[in-house]
């Protein structure tokens, strides 16, 4: 595993994208090649031994690492898309927003039943997110064998959104 100090990449941007919120930005990580190596490294670390055969991850951040996680643990990967954007038959998970809700779709084929997945995100914030892609997951037969993210902002409690499904962060904040 490297040596790579992964917190030192992670930028903070107080009242991004509102007055009150200090946001987490990995841009610095994803532009150096050994902090973004070191991440794909580390998540990939975490992964290995539970046998994944697919990675799924939300757009558009969750689309960055995914991949290379993906390819990585020799897995495929499965693309989860605001509704609308993807061309086959599709099913759908909403999720909680701060203020209203919000879908994913998956094609309906992406995920076999018995298939062994790792949900994947940038950042574990409330577990919306995670959460719908677990359900998405579930619905097609698949099973969670964990969720995986760079980042995990554990103020905000959505490691316990998740449960009973295994949580693993590479970087954890307090609340913010």
């Amino acid at each position: 595993m490297s040596t790579v100090d992964l917190a030192s990449f992670v930028r903070d941007i107080p009242d991004f994208p509102q007055p009150g919120i200090l946001f987490r930005d990995i841009t610095p990580l994803l532009a150096d090649a050994a902090a973004l190596n070191a991440a794909v490294e580390g998540l990939s670390a975490i992964a290995r031994p539970l046998g994944v055969d697919m990675v799924i991850a939300a757009e558009a951040r969750g689309f960055v690492l995914g991949p290379a996680l993906a390819r990585e643990l020799g897995a495929g990967f499965v693309l989860a898309r605001k509704p609308g954007k993807l061309p086959h038959a599709t099913t759908s998970a909403e999720y909680a927003l701060e203020y209203g809700t919000d879908a994913l779709e998956v094609h309906t084929d992406a995920i076999t039943p018995g298939s062994r997945v790792l949900v994947h995100d940038d950042l574990l914030a409330t577990g919306g997110t995670a959460g719908a892609l677990c359900h998405l997951v579930e619905q097609l037969g698949g099973e969670v064998v964990a969720c995986g993210f760079l980042i995990e902002l554990a103020g905000l409690h959505g490691r316990a959104a998740l449960e009973p499904r295994p949580v693993h962060a590479l970087l954890t904040y307090g609340a913010e």
